[in-house]
């Protein structure tokens, strides 16, 4: 297979360098053409100082839909709203297309209206693409043109809790999360709240009782739960702690080991995850207990947000839309200390 040429929207974003420097070591997806609005005209080095040697020579540049003719693949990393409008063109031009942004994750325009506080504005194309989590879905997006990759702690509280519930283990309603994610997640662009002198030494939570990520979780899971994030004085990384009333007497931990046996990016364990020891990787690390004192189940889960929570997960959805082996260019290899 030759190698896909590839358009990447929102390269000079935290996510888009992200996807660069995975995609450095991937032999079949080429960054071809770098489009980033905000900094278009620089080079790529000067957006990311750590990218410099492995794309000596590449530019950001502005986008045009005449792009859409010069490349194979499409992935895109851009804020929530920008996607419903670019969308059309991309797909009309036949080109596979992988979505960070939250525009086609949910199943419905009003799920969208919900969550978002707006209006979608493209809504004929929502049952154009598939969500993208290849452990949930991993059929469909190998037939898909178009992937939905989901959210970053929608990820992580998704793939802690789905086999548990898919078990019956969990009460309906009974779910609470707590969030915690490296201030990363709230993406490059400089505000008082992600601030050196507001976020050092602190920990907050925010997004209370309605944060948008949980429309994707109700949707994956079945059920009404609440969600809290928080943020944490750290790069990148996410804990979810997920607890909820058990259901029956079945042990979680063993219903995690049978749903993810033989998934190449899950490790179950008996011991507590921890966000460094994902670092760098598409890896998700759970963990489940009984409290029969309190009869509720305990669940842990733990991802790197840029990792699996971004762009090894658009990688990962890329490889199975083009038949490659889904693990090609990622690793669980994390990066220590």
């Amino acid at each position: 297979m030759n190698a896909k040429r590839t358009l990447i929207l929102g390269a000079s974003g935290y996510a888009g360098g992200e996807l660069l420097r995975l995609m450095a070591a991937h032999p079949l997806l080429a960054p071809s053409i770098l489009c980033g609005s905000s900094e278009a005209g620089q080079s790529l080095g000067t957006v990311h100082p750590h990218l410099a040697m492995a794309y000596p020579d590449a530019q950001i540049f502005e986008y045009d839909a005449a792009m859409l003719d010069e490349v194979d693949f499409v992935m895109a990393v851009l804020p929530h709203g920008m996607t419903q409008s670019l969308s059309p063109a991309i797909l009309d031009a036949g080109v596979p297309f992988v979505d960070l942004g939250a525009d086609f994750r949910l199943a419905s325009a009003d799920d969208y209206a919900t969550w978002y506080g707006e209006s979608h504005s493209a809504p004929d194309l929502l049952d154009a693409f598939v969500y993208g989590i290849p452990e949930l879905n991993r059929d469909a997006i190998k037939n898909a043109k178009a992937v939905a990759a989901a959210g970053c702690y929608a990820t992580a509280a998704i793939l802690t809790l789905k086999p548990l519930v898919d078990a019956g283990l969990i009460a309906p309603g009974s779910i609470t999360i707590d969030g915690m994610s490296g201030v990363s997640g709230a993406g490059k662009a400089p505000s008082a709240k992600t601030h050196f002198d507001h976020v050092h030494g602190s920990l907050s939570a925010y997004g209370l009782l309605n944060h948008r990520h949980t429309g994707e979780m109700q949707m994956a899971l079945g059920q009404e739960l609440l969600f809290t994030p928080h943020l944490v004085p750290m790069d990148r990384g996410i804990l979810v702690t997920c607890n909820a009333v058990a259901a029956d007497n079945g042990d979680p931990l063993e219903a995690l080991k049978a749903a993810y046996a033989d998934e190449p990016f899950v490790q179950v364990s008996d011991t507590p995850p921890a966000t460094k020891a994902v670092a760098g990787t598409n890896a998700v690390h759970v963990t489940a207990r009984r409290c029969e004192r309190t009869g509720r189940i305990l669940a842990i889960g733990a991802i790197d947000n840029l990792g699996k929570g971004a762009a090894g997960q658009m990688i990962q959805c890329a490889n199975l839309m083009l038949g490659l082996d889904e693990t090609t260019g990622l690793t669980t290899a994390g990066v220590w200390p």
